[in-house]
């Protein structure tokens, strides 16, 4: 499990739109639930939800046979792939064949842009710290520029790294630098030295992705010494939503769902469509007993602006309330005697940042927010995703809470996470 830095946590809300697939199916333990005790209960919230941590494992995906082109007439085919014609039958002779669709081609084409990726954190042992190797993972070369090469991953695989070395097809390791990542979609960029990065990978649009098509996967499974293992599936599902445990808070992300075999170390590496291109990130599977080829990828539409980003400014940037929150339904009904009965949907403040808008306006411990802008917010997943779908830096926003059993609407105007140290 990688550590996260916990002071920032809770700091930030987040969101993305579809059905959701439930918290415990996926592979990772929730906090347990502390009983609401007035203060001490949010604090007990708040000190949960900064604890959270982001343990996804990613898997390979699907499987892919191109459609081989068909002669207009079923006939049999000579030994360089003609088909036979005779006499004045009208038939004109064309060639088969499988090179473009051949799944052994885009494997071998693609397989070089895979890399390994070694996350090292500092240790302490014996009264010297040194880096110890604390988990492996994959990643996917995918841009050049000037003399620098970029590598896609998961944010999951290099959290709390104070070394990144990456492993090369073929055997050579270096050393990469993080760029920037981001832990809400899950995200970071590495880059190398553009000497290494001879192949890369071409991004394709996962927006024109079907339930049904055949896919690709490749990336590391259980370490290094099944580096680039290949996995095939179909699409299962675009456009789904995952409910996720990151150190910036509960997050969701949209993903693409395969049945490809699942195994931990893919992640971070690349889904392929028929014809080799990126398409999605692995990053995320369901490891519930029982439960096989449930898969999941950020698509390549959603994480090319967010790595565009990173790259331009190391970072990204998103509105920010200030505030730590859990869901309502979550506490106990009788710690909320106050709360008139038909409020049954909305978050809870657990903790707010003392520097930021939400402090400024008044918003208080054990507020519950039920409308932002006049539209409901049935959880804090909710909230995430109307805030960041539709307002930006400098917007101002209405906020409908109760306090006390008063029901009130407080202002404030949202600044930018990337204020907050």
């Amino acid at each position: 499990m990688l550590e996260h830095n916990q002071n920032e946590e809770m700091k930030h809300i987040e969101s993305d739109n579809t059905e959701s697939v439930k918290k415990e199916e996926m592979q990772r333990s929730p906090k347990p639930k502390k009983p609401f005790k007035g203060r001490g209960f949010l604090n007990t919230v708040g000190a949960g939800i900064i604890g959270s941590v982001l343990t996804l494992t990613v898997l390979p995906q699907t499987d892919y046979y191109q459609n081989l082109a068909q002669p207009g007439i079923e006939q049999s085919a000579g030994d360089k792939g003609e088909v036979e014609s005779s006499g004045d039958s009208g038939i004109n002779p064309t060639t088969v064949s499988t090179s473009s669709g051949d799944i052994a081609n885009i494997v071998e084409d693609a397989s070089e842009s895979i890399v390994g990726i070694v996350n090292y954190q500092q240790q302490n042992g014996m009264g010297a710290s040194q880096a110890a190797q604390a988990g492996t993972g994959s990643g996917v070369l995918f841009k050049k520029d000037g003399d620098s090469a970029y590598i896609i991953t998961n944010n999951h695989v290099i959290e709390g790294a104070s070394k990144i070395e990456v492993s090369l097809h073929d055997g050579e390791k270096t050393n990469a630098e993080l760029v920037g990542a981001d832990p809400l979609t899950d995200l970071a960029v590495l880059k190398i030295d553009e000497k290494y990065a001879d192949n890369l990978l071409e991004v394709g649009d996962s927006s024109a992705l079907r339930a049904g098509e055949q896919v690709i996967a490749i990336g590391n499974p259980l370490g290094l010494d099944l580096s680039r293992t290949v996995t095939q599936g179909i699409v299962s599902a675009v456009d789904r939503t995952i409910p996720v445990q990151t150190s910036k808070g509960e997050s969701e992300l949209n993903v693409i769902q395969t049945d490809a075999a699942i195994n931990p170390g893919n992640s971070g590496g690349a889904l392929l469509n028929s014809k080799g291109e990126l398409i999605g990130i692995n990053s995320a599977k369901i490891s519930n007993s029982g439960v096989e080829g449930l898969g999941f990828a950020i698509p390549s539409k959603d994480f090319q602006p967010i790595v565009k980003e990173i790259i331009e400014t190391g970072k990204v940037e998103r509105p920010y309330i200030g505030i730590g929150m859990t869901n309502l339904t979550d506490v106990p009904r009788q710690y909320l005697k106050d709360l008139p009965s038909e409020v049954e949907a909305g978050v809870i403040v657990a903790n707010i940042d003392k520097t930021s808008a939400a402090a400024g306006a008044g918003i208080n411990e054990g507020d519950v927010i039920t409308e932002l802008n006049g539209q409901s917010v049935a959880d804090v997943a909710d909230l995430r995703r109307q805030l960041y779908a539709d307002l930006k830096v400098g917007d101002m926003i209405d906020l409908t809470i109760f306090r006390g059993g008063e029901e009130m609407t407080i202002s404030l105007t949202l600044t930018s996470n990337a204020m907050v140290n």
